[in-house]
Protein backbone atom coordinates (compact mmCIF):
# COMPACT_ATOMS: atom_id res chain seq x y z
CA UNK A 1 0.00 0.00 0.00
CA UNK A 2 2.72 2.28 0.78
CA UNK A 3 4.28 2.27 -2.70
CA UNK A 4 1.01 2.67 -4.46
CA UNK A 5 0.46 6.07 -1.98
CA UNK A 6 3.66 6.57 -3.29
CA UNK A 7 3.46 6.08 -6.97
CA UNK A 8 0.21 8.13 -6.84
CA UNK A 9 1.92 11.18 -5.14
CA UNK A 10 4.46 10.99 -7.69
CA UNK A 11 2.05 10.86 -10.48
CA UNK A 12 0.22 13.98 -8.83
CA UNK A 13 3.52 15.42 -8.65
CA UNK A 14 4.48 15.25 -12.35
CA UNK A 15 0.72 16.02 -13.15
CA UNK A 16 1.15 19.19 -11.58
CA UNK A 17 4.34 19.74 -12.49
CA UNK A 18 3.32 19.26 -16.05
CA UNK A 19 -0.09 21.52 -15.86
CA UNK A 20 2.72 24.23 -14.41
CA UNK A 21 4.77 24.08 -17.14
CA UNK A 22 1.76 24.14 -19.32
CA UNK A 23 -0.47 27.23 -17.97
CA UNK A 24 0.94 30.55 -18.91
CA UNK A 25 -1.02 34.26 -17.90
CA UNK A 26 -1.53 36.90 -19.85
CA UNK A 27 -2.10 40.00 -17.83
CA UNK A 28 -4.17 42.48 -19.06
CA UNK A 29 -1.38 44.99 -20.50
CA UNK A 30 -0.05 42.38 -22.36
CA UNK A 31 -0.48 40.18 -25.43
CA UNK A 32 1.78 36.99 -26.11
CA UNK A 33 2.80 35.06 -29.15
CA UNK A 34 3.17 31.33 -28.36
CA UNK A 35 6.22 29.75 -30.53
CA UNK A 36 6.46 26.01 -31.22
CA UNK A 37 10.39 25.44 -31.62
CA UNK A 38 11.04 29.50 -32.75
CA UNK A 39 7.54 29.16 -35.21
CA UNK A 40 4.73 31.29 -34.63
CA UNK A 41 1.83 29.36 -33.42
CA UNK A 42 -0.84 31.67 -31.54
CA UNK A 43 -1.50 35.40 -31.24
CA UNK A 44 -3.05 35.84 -28.05
CA UNK A 45 -4.56 39.22 -27.28
CA UNK A 46 -7.15 38.86 -24.51
CA UNK A 47 -5.43 38.51 -20.78
CA UNK A 48 -6.51 35.33 -18.96
CA UNK A 49 -4.89 31.62 -18.57
CA UNK A 50 -3.89 29.96 -21.62
CA UNK A 51 -1.45 26.58 -22.67
CA UNK A 52 0.98 25.55 -23.68
CA UNK A 53 3.23 22.60 -24.79
CA UNK A 54 6.28 22.25 -22.45
CA UNK A 55 9.05 21.59 -23.63
CA UNK A 56 8.15 22.23 -27.33
CA UNK A 57 6.59 25.90 -27.09
CA UNK A 58 7.65 29.06 -25.69
CA UNK A 59 5.67 32.57 -25.04
CA UNK A 60 6.83 35.54 -26.00
CA UNK A 61 5.42 38.78 -24.08
CA UNK A 62 4.53 42.13 -25.69
CA UNK A 63 3.27 45.32 -24.04
CA UNK A 64 -0.07 46.71 -25.07
CA UNK A 65 0.37 50.26 -23.49
CA UNK A 66 1.85 53.31 -25.35
CA UNK A 67 5.32 53.31 -24.88
CA UNK A 68 8.15 56.18 -25.15
CA UNK A 69 11.32 56.37 -27.26
CA UNK A 70 13.72 59.24 -26.41
CA UNK A 71 16.20 59.59 -29.27
CA UNK A 72 19.26 61.31 -29.43
CA UNK A 73 19.28 64.91 -29.87
CA UNK A 74 20.59 65.96 -33.99
CA UNK A 75 21.74 69.06 -35.66
CA UNK A 76 18.97 70.03 -38.53
CA UNK A 77 19.85 72.82 -40.71
CA UNK A 78 16.09 74.52 -42.20
CA UNK A 79 15.43 75.82 -44.70
CA UNK A 80 16.93 79.32 -44.32
CA UNK A 81 20.20 77.69 -43.64
CA UNK A 82 20.31 78.08 -40.02
CA UNK A 83 21.25 75.33 -37.65
CA UNK A 84 19.01 73.57 -35.04
CA UNK A 85 19.91 71.05 -32.61
CA UNK A 86 16.84 69.17 -32.02
CA UNK A 87 15.84 66.71 -29.08
CA UNK A 88 13.16 64.91 -30.04
CA UNK A 89 10.72 61.72 -28.23
CA UNK A 90 8.20 59.19 -30.24
CA UNK A 91 5.35 57.85 -28.14
CA UNK A 92 4.34 54.52 -29.60
CA UNK A 93 2.57 51.57 -29.40
CA UNK A 94 2.84 47.62 -30.97
CA UNK A 95 -0.24 46.93 -32.74
CA UNK A 96 0.75 43.92 -34.90
CA UNK A 97 3.01 41.30 -32.09
CA UNK A 98 3.46 38.78 -35.08
CA UNK A 99 5.03 41.51 -37.13
CA UNK A 100 6.74 43.26 -34.43
CA UNK A 101 8.25 39.54 -33.30
CA UNK A 102 9.66 38.73 -36.93
CA UNK A 103 11.38 42.32 -37.96
CA UNK A 104 12.63 43.42 -34.38
CA UNK A 105 12.36 40.73 -32.29
CA UNK A 106 12.11 42.50 -28.71
CA UNK A 107 11.67 46.15 -27.74
CA UNK A 108 15.05 46.30 -26.90
CA UNK A 109 15.95 46.74 -30.38
CA UNK A 110 13.38 49.35 -31.18
CA UNK A 111 15.94 52.24 -31.11
CA UNK A 112 18.47 50.87 -33.65
CA UNK A 113 14.87 50.39 -35.83
CA UNK A 114 12.42 53.18 -35.21
CA UNK A 115 15.45 55.48 -34.39
CA UNK A 116 16.60 56.31 -37.57
CA UNK A 117 13.19 56.66 -39.01
CA UNK A 118 12.41 59.34 -36.78
CA UNK A 119 15.53 60.63 -37.30
CA UNK A 120 15.11 60.95 -41.19
CA UNK A 121 11.67 62.37 -41.22
CA UNK A 122 12.89 64.93 -38.57
CA UNK A 123 15.44 65.56 -41.02
CA UNK A 124 13.43 66.06 -43.88
CA UNK A 125 10.04 67.65 -42.83
CA UNK A 126 12.21 70.54 -40.93
CA UNK A 127 14.46 71.02 -43.28
CA UNK A 128 11.54 72.11 -45.60
CA UNK A 129 10.66 74.71 -43.00
CA UNK A 130 12.18 78.30 -41.94
CA UNK A 131 13.61 78.76 -38.16
CA UNK A 132 10.71 80.39 -37.58
CA UNK A 133 8.16 77.88 -38.39
CA UNK A 134 9.98 75.24 -36.51
CA UNK A 135 10.42 77.48 -33.25
CA UNK A 136 7.21 79.32 -32.75
CA UNK A 137 4.48 78.95 -35.74
CA UNK A 138 3.96 76.05 -37.53
CA UNK A 139 5.64 73.50 -34.82
CA UNK A 140 2.51 72.09 -34.11
CA UNK A 141 1.62 71.23 -37.77
CA UNK A 142 5.19 70.07 -38.38
CA UNK A 143 5.14 67.54 -35.65
CA UNK A 144 1.98 65.88 -37.30
CA UNK A 145 3.95 65.54 -40.47
CA UNK A 146 6.52 64.09 -38.68
CA UNK A 147 4.54 61.43 -36.56
CA UNK A 148 2.56 60.46 -40.20
CA UNK A 149 5.68 60.02 -41.70
CA UNK A 150 6.99 58.15 -39.21
CA UNK A 151 3.85 56.30 -38.56
CA UNK A 152 3.43 55.07 -42.12
CA UNK A 153 7.09 53.38 -42.35
CA UNK A 154 6.86 52.27 -39.07
CA UNK A 155 3.71 49.81 -39.87
CA UNK A 156 5.88 47.17 -42.10
CA UNK A 157 7.14 47.11 -37.97
CA UNK A 158 3.82 46.40 -36.33
CA UNK A 159 3.97 49.75 -34.89
CA UNK A 160 1.79 52.37 -34.50
CA UNK A 161 3.38 55.87 -34.30
CA UNK A 162 0.76 57.89 -31.89
CA UNK A 163 3.07 60.96 -31.45
CA UNK A 164 6.58 62.43 -32.47
CA UNK A 165 7.28 65.91 -30.28
CA UNK A 166 10.29 68.33 -29.88
CA UNK A 167 11.25 68.99 -26.51
CA UNK A 168 13.84 71.37 -27.54
CA UNK A 169 14.98 73.03 -30.38
CA UNK A 170 18.09 75.43 -29.56
CA UNK A 171 20.60 76.65 -32.00
CA UNK A 172 24.12 75.61 -31.56
CA UNK A 173 26.01 76.70 -28.75
CA UNK A 174 28.31 79.03 -31.44
CA UNK A 175 25.42 80.25 -32.70
CA UNK A 176 23.99 80.95 -30.12
CA UNK A 177 25.87 83.08 -28.53
CA UNK A 178 26.73 85.37 -31.49
CA UNK A 179 22.44 85.55 -31.37
CA UNK A 180 22.83 86.07 -27.98
CA UNK A 181 25.31 88.96 -28.40
CA UNK A 182 23.00 90.55 -31.47
CA UNK A 183 20.06 90.49 -29.36
CA UNK A 184 21.85 92.44 -26.50
CA UNK A 185 22.89 94.97 -28.93
CA UNK A 186 20.13 95.41 -30.21
CA UNK A 187 18.34 95.74 -26.80
CA UNK A 188 20.86 97.95 -25.79
CA UNK A 189 20.21 99.84 -29.20
CA UNK A 190 16.87 100.22 -28.41
CA UNK A 191 17.22 101.20 -24.45
CA UNK A 192 19.44 103.67 -26.06
CA UNK A 193 16.53 105.17 -28.03
CA UNK A 194 14.11 105.22 -25.48
CA UNK A 195 16.83 107.01 -23.17
CA UNK A 196 17.27 109.56 -25.75
CA UNK A 197 13.68 110.12 -26.79
CA UNK A 198 13.10 110.39 -22.07
CA UNK A 199 15.96 112.72 -22.42
CA UNK A 200 13.92 114.86 -25.26
CA UNK A 201 10.68 114.95 -23.77
CA UNK A 202 12.05 116.13 -20.31
CA UNK A 203 14.51 118.71 -22.42
CA UNK A 204 10.82 119.77 -23.89
CA UNK A 205 8.97 119.79 -20.56
CA UNK A 206 11.72 121.45 -18.50
CA UNK A 207 11.65 123.96 -21.14
CA UNK A 208 7.91 124.75 -21.07
CA UNK A 209 8.31 124.69 -17.38
CA UNK A 210 10.75 127.37 -17.45
CA UNK A 211 9.16 129.15 -20.17
CA UNK A 212 6.20 129.25 -17.94
CA UNK A 213 7.90 130.04 -14.79
CA UNK A 214 9.24 133.26 -16.73
CA UNK A 215 5.59 134.20 -17.93
CA UNK A 216 4.29 133.63 -14.30
CA UNK A 217 7.34 135.40 -13.00
CA UNK A 218 6.96 138.18 -15.29
CA UNK A 219 3.06 138.83 -14.92
CA UNK A 220 4.09 138.63 -11.16
CA UNK A 221 6.76 140.84 -11.36
CA UNK A 222 4.08 143.49 -13.80
CA UNK A 223 1.47 143.08 -11.22
CA UNK A 224 3.37 143.80 -8.38
CA UNK A 225 5.24 146.88 -10.00
CA UNK A 226 1.51 148.02 -10.09
CA UNK A 227 0.26 147.68 -6.73
CA UNK A 228 3.75 149.35 -6.29
CA UNK A 229 2.87 152.30 -8.24
CA UNK A 230 -0.66 152.74 -7.34
CA UNK A 231 0.40 152.61 -3.48
CA UNK A 232 3.08 155.02 -3.85
CA UNK A 233 0.31 156.69 -5.85
CA UNK A 234 -1.85 156.23 -2.77
CA UNK A 235 0.61 157.24 -0.26
CA UNK A 236 1.97 160.10 -2.10
CA UNK A 237 -1.68 161.37 -2.03
CA UNK A 238 -2.64 161.04 0.73
CA UNK A 239 0.91 162.94 2.19
CA UNK A 240 -0.61 165.85 -0.39
CA UNK A 241 -3.53 165.84 1.66
CA UNK A 242 -2.15 166.11 4.48
CA UNK A 243 0.42 168.54 3.59
CA UNK A 244 -2.69 170.62 2.20
CA UNK A 245 -4.81 170.17 5.66
CA UNK A 246 -1.63 171.04 8.33
CA UNK A 247 2.05 171.32 7.02
CA UNK A 248 3.58 172.05 10.07
CA UNK A 249 2.23 168.79 11.19
CA UNK A 250 3.70 167.28 7.81
CA UNK A 251 7.07 168.71 8.03
CA UNK A 252 7.47 167.28 12.10
CA UNK A 253 6.27 164.03 10.69
CA UNK A 254 8.87 164.37 8.00
CA UNK A 255 11.68 165.67 10.17
CA UNK A 256 10.75 162.70 12.85
CA UNK A 257 11.22 160.23 9.75
CA UNK A 258 14.32 161.85 9.37
CA UNK A 259 15.73 161.31 12.78
CA UNK A 260 14.83 157.93 12.93
CA UNK A 261 16.60 157.01 9.66
CA UNK A 262 19.59 158.69 9.97
CA UNK A 263 20.50 158.17 14.16
CA UNK A 264 20.79 154.30 14.27
CA UNK A 265 22.51 152.52 17.08
CA UNK A 266 25.54 151.73 14.90
CA UNK A 267 27.49 154.62 15.94
CA UNK A 268 26.18 157.14 13.74
CA UNK A 269 28.22 160.30 12.65
CA UNK A 270 26.52 163.40 11.38
CA UNK A 271 28.95 166.64 11.23
CA UNK A 272 26.01 169.83 10.79
CA UNK A 273 25.60 173.10 12.62
CA UNK A 274 23.55 173.40 16.03
CA UNK A 275 21.23 175.59 14.46
CA UNK A 276 20.65 173.53 11.28
CA UNK A 277 17.44 173.35 10.76
CA UNK A 278 18.14 169.53 10.57
CA UNK A 279 17.79 169.95 14.27
CA UNK A 280 14.85 172.59 14.25
CA UNK A 281 12.34 170.14 16.55
CA UNK A 282 14.77 169.40 18.75
CA UNK A 283 14.58 172.62 21.25
CA UNK A 284 11.23 174.04 20.47
CA UNK A 285 8.60 171.16 19.82
CA UNK A 286 6.79 173.66 17.15
CA UNK A 287 9.77 174.01 15.16
CA UNK A 288 9.97 177.52 14.77
CA UNK A 289 13.19 178.69 12.96
CA UNK A 290 15.96 180.25 14.87
CA UNK A 291 15.26 178.22 18.13
CA UNK A 292 18.33 175.62 17.92
CA UNK A 293 21.01 175.99 20.84
CA UNK A 294 24.07 177.61 19.83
Amino acid sequence: MRTFFVAVLVLLGAAAAAAYASLFIVHQNQQAIVLRFGDPRKIIREPGLNWKIPGMETVEYFDKRILDLDTAPQEVTVSDQKRLVVDAFTRYRITEPLKFYQTVRGIQNVRSTLGPIVDSSLRRVLGSASFQDVVRDKREDLMNRIARSVNEEGKEFGIEVVDVRIKRADLPRPNSQSVFARMKAEREREAAEFRAEGAAAANRIRATADREVTVLLAEANRKSEQLRGEGDAERNRIFAEAFGRDPDFFAFYRSMQAYDSSMQAKGTRMLLSPDSEFFRYFNNPLGAPGTAKK
